[in-house]
């Protein structure tokens, strides 16, 4: 039977975790220290999370069957990435707590409708349109000039399904690299810095928040995050309240990542969102109180939220492909701690584990 919506899920209770990988795994390390077990539900064998859980299921996630098995054996499920079809998540919504909940995903896992919520509730994005055919994207530039970025809508990340246009020549074809996908046109936004806002929200609507930290890309991948962000109090303020903003209007329980961009002129635009732990606040393992997953966990199962504080400043840096075989150099340093993810083959571009180096607060 469904659980209440305000029901407490106590320690020894089962959550369920959609996906295998890092973060599903560092969900589980901080749900077992809680008294919680785990099982994970992956279309992967031999998964990262599968290795410190209590229970795997692997199968496609269309296999009813095995979801329908998965609903009865748990008491909560949470995803740790967003890139699921949405009829599996709808599936198990009606059978067991499902948090965050569908619609979160629904939002989450489409730009275009991500941009269009965060314009019905006035927070402001890069101009974008709606692009269906290669000849919105010709009217589409002409509108918003270039440099502009044609993206899928769903499906993209680490810089998949983009396509950065910067001169008329670019623009011919652009479309057809999209395989007929839906697409959105964006203006490029010329910004100074990028940052994030991670906010724990609880179903009683309790709150909290992680400062705005820095992050930097490689190849489109997050490469280092500094903590905290190099930015004035005005505009910290400015996009902690957005990120709060954005996880009240949409009702999340759980964990949202916010992704902005800050101009030159100190405006703070929502690039994108993720509804679940993220890449950028892996540093609250080492440097604060309570940690982004403690958190998801007290956020899903109806606890008190911990505190944030943060005890060091940090810098986060992911091992990627072969930076990985490098850990020997990091576990010798006292200041640094280093996270391993346990995937069993290194391949370029391949978030391999993360190393956090810890510094005092400034």
């Amino acid at each position: 039977m469904k659980a209440d919506n305000k029901a407490i899920i106590k320690p020894g209770s089962v959550i369920g975790i959609l996906g295998g990988g890092q973060l599903g795994r560092m969900i589980s390390i901080a749900a077992a220290r809680l008294g919680y077990r785990c099982h994970i539900f992956s279309d992967v064998a031999d998964s990262p999370a599968g290795r410190v859980s209590d229970t795997v299921t692997v199968a496609s996630y269309t296999n009813f069957e095995s979801l329908r098995s998965f609903a009865a054996s748990v008491d909560v499920v949470t995803m740790e990435f967003e890139n699921i079809p949405e009829e599996p998540v709808l599936y198990l919504d009606q059978r067991t707590l499902v948090r965050p909940s569908p619609k979160v995903l629904s939002v989450a896992q489409d730009r275009l409708v991500e941009k269009d919520f965060m314009k019905s509730i006035g927070v402001e994005t890069t101009p974008y349109l709606d692009i269906q055919t290669a000849s919105d994207l010709v009217d589409g530039v002409t509108k918003l000039g270039l440099p502009s970025v044609l993206k899928t809508t769903r499906l993209g990340y680490d810089g998949k399904g983009q396509i950065r246009l910067q001169r008329a020549s670019d623009v011919s074809g652009a479309f057809a690299k999209l395989k007929e996908q839906q697409g959105i046109l964006e203006r490029w936004v010329p910004f100074t810095l990028e940052i994030s806002v991670i906010v724990a929200r609880s179903s009683d609507g309790e709150i909290i928040s992680y400062g705005p930290v820095e992050n930097r890309h490689l190849n489109h991948i997050l490469d280092t995050t500094i903590v905290p962000a190099r930015i004035s109090q005005g505009v910290a303020s400015k996009a902690e309240k957005i990120a709060r903003q954005v996880a009240e209007k949409l009702n999340v329980v759980g964990l949202l990542a916010v992704e902005m961009f800050v101009t030159g002129d100190g405006k703070v635009l929502v690039n994108e969102i993720a509804p679940r732990p993220h890449n950028s606040g892996h540093w609250t393992i080492d440097a604060c109180k309570v940690c982004q997953f403690q958190q998801l966990i007290r956020a899903i199962c109806g606890l008190p939220l911990g505190s944030p504080e943060r005890l060091f400043d940090a810098e986060m840096k992911n091992l990627i492909g072969d930076d990985v075989k490098r850990w020997a150099d990091f576990i010798v340093n006292p200041d640094t701690r280093l996270h391993l993810y346990g995937k069993s083959e290194i391949r370029a571009g391949r978030k391999m584990g993360h190393v956090t180096q810890l510094k005092p607060l400034t």
